[in-house]
């Protein structure tokens, strides 16, 4: 990675609320590789499909539960399908489609077949609430819903805004249909020869609607483009060059959900760009998991820091022959050195690496590539180097100054697969990309004289628990709706399996003295998916804030490591 030094007097990012003190040096960092040709001028799935003709028999999905095999063709035209049948339900280009349900190939079929309609997917965990789920659908304005029939209970008399099922509004099952919801079939087999062929999709016009809570706050849509997108698998799997830790003949693991972006981009896209196959697990499981692993010899194997905890750690695992994995690829959450070498011990032969993404930067900023001689990364906590075609600053939080080699500051990232925007919301929008086009990740990280980028703290609120956002905001906001609770704060707590877990300080109201730590756990469970679930709730007298108002999270943290609080009775 090399450190361009640009002599530029003044730079404003004013719009940001980080404005740039005057400097001197502004320091960019780019990748050591060089930079590629990148084909974002064309749709997203004319991209991932452009190499269809040379892969077109090979195996492109596999089912971990049946067996069932699709080859590059048939999901090809199972996708065209697709993109028919939504255009018969009234899907035109730009309305938004959402996916609700676990890793399955409709999943593929629907989200390539709204692309080649111009349409978008935003993407929802299935094990969100129904209120979750609501707030979703209502921002993005989905048109269509596919999911399974356990699910479709979720999705009515969520609010009394949003059409009922059957009024501009479809609801798609991948299974038995409820009362007044459809069969995938609709859409699976309808006459691909009938998909409009007048659509016009521009490099800007978006394709993917994932949520974030960005670096603080409710959760936001990102709006990814198709260019947004294919550069983001480009930087990862394109050119001629050893940055390909995706090879045409390699079983892709994917059991990481579709519906993060991690998995979507990292797994499902780069393997259609690349040829590989893509073995589709609907949920972790150690003992299926090993056997599937077996099984179709998978040699690359993407997965998060708890997912490796359990292959390091289950005594089970030697028992299985894990000998055909040649990458190991973590993301989502740091993962320990003693952790990796853990599993290095598993499987020997396999070359570990880490990526460093956020759903806003594509989402991957920085990667440890699969090129690497060494078996195991040179330096612990190590992200790897930016990826190509792509620029990385490091900005002091307090100056706005532009900092050079083995300084921390706030990471910035800049390219063309950074997000558009959030989705109507040009205030957020503002705050995290700068005039300069910048993104502000609100991670604090360094580049050492290796070029490698370390993540050291973060400025942003967010709570990492498995890799998945929990925004102290929307847990507190919560909160402050029980009658008994005056006030609120939330904070990560370290956890060795999730990484982070949430937990709660609270202050009684008047006539809260009776308020008990489960009833307050209970209150929240109701309202949230699994993992922003408090894990502990400590009643205090008052929540610590500056003269602003603003929470003084740094100090609860500081609490909770030097000694948990004992619980006021």
């Amino acid at each position: 990675m090399l450190s361009v030094e640009t002599q530029k007097p003044e730079l404003e990012v004013a719009d940001s609320g980080k404005t740039q003190a005057q400097s001197s040096q502004i320091h960019i960092f780019r990748s050591r590789l060089p930079d590629i040709p990148i084909p974002n001028q064309i749709p997203l799935h004319t991209y991932c499909f452009q190499n269809l003709a040379e892969y077109r028999d090979r195996t492109c999905l596999i089912v971990g539960s049946t067996g069932k095999t699709y080859s590059f063709a048939e999901t090809h035209l199972i996708c065209r399908k697709v993109a028919s049948g939504l255009a018969k339900l009234g899907v035109k280009k730009g309305d938004v489609i959402m996916t609700l349900f676990q890793n399955c190939p409709e999943f593929v079929f629907s989200f390539m077949g709204a692309s080649m309609i111009g349409a978008v997917t935003t993407t929802a965990n299935p094990f969100y609430t129904k209120a979750e789920i609501f707030k979703q659908m209502s921002a993005s304005k989905a048109k269509v819903v596919i999911t399974q029939s356990v699910y479709v209970d979720k999705l009515k008399d969520s609010g009394e805004e949003y059409p009922k099922i059957g009024e501009d509004f479809s609801v798609v099952t991948i299974d038995d249909p409820p009362e007044n919801c459809l069969h995938f079939s609709v859409l699976s087999e309808a006459d691909e020869e009938d998909m409009p062929a007048t659509v016009e999709i521009a490099p800007d016009d978006a394709v993917a609607l994932p949520f974030s809570s960005g670096t603080t706050g409710l959760p936001k849509g990102v709006v990814l483009t198709h260019k947004s997108l294919i550069t983001s698998v480009a930087q990862q799997v394109d050119g001629e060059n050893p940055n390909l830790y995706l090879k045409e003949d390699d079983v892709v693991l994917c059991v990481l959900p579709l519906f993060h972006i991690f998995s979507l981009n990292s797994v499902l896209l780069c393997s259609l760009r690349a040829g590989a196959a893509v073995l589709l697990m609907q949920k972790f499981e150690i003992k299926s998991l090993l056997e599937l692993i077996k099984k179709h010899r998978v040699s690359v194997a993407a997965v998060v820091p708890p997912l490796v905890l359990a292959l390091a750690k289950n005594p089970i695992v030697d028992s299985y022959d894990l000998s055909s994995i040649r990458v190991v690829l973590s993301g989502a959450a740091p993962l320990g050195k003693e952790l990796e070498e853990a599993l290095h011990q598993r499987v020997p032969q396999a070359i570990f690496g880490q990526g460093y993404g956020m759903t806003e930067a594509g989402p991957v900023l920085s990667m440890c590539p699969a090129f690497a001689k060494q078996a195991l990364p040179a330096k612990s906590g190590s992200c790897g180097s930016v990826v190509r075609n792509a620029e990385l600053m490091v900005v002091d939080p307090e100056t706005g100054c532009s900092l050079g080699r083995n300084q921390p500051g706030e990471i910035c990232i800049r390219g063309s697969q950074i997000m558009k925007e959030y989705l109507n919301d040009p205030a957020a929008t503002a705050r995290t990309i700068d005039v300069d086009g910048w993104l502000h990740t609100g991670d604090i990280g360094y580049v050492d004289d290796d070029d490698e980028v370390f993540i050291v703290d973060r400025v942003k609120e967010l709570i990492k628990f498995k890799g998945f956002q929990v925004p102290p905001a929307e847990l507190e906001a919560l909160l402050l709706s029980h009658p008994m609770i005056a006030d609120a704060a939330v904070v990560p707590q370290k956890d060795d399996a999730a990484g982070e877990v949430p937990v709660a300080f609270v202050v009684r109201s008047s006539d809260g003295f009776d308020l008990t730590e489960e009833a307050v756990k209970e209150f929240i469970a109701k309202q949230v998916v699994f993992y922003k679930k408090l894990h502990k709730v400590y009643f205090i007298h008052a929540i610590p804030k500056s003269a602003s108002g603003k929470i003084l999270r740094k100090e609860l943290r500081e609490k909770l490591q030097a000694a948990p609080p004992s619980t006021p009775q």
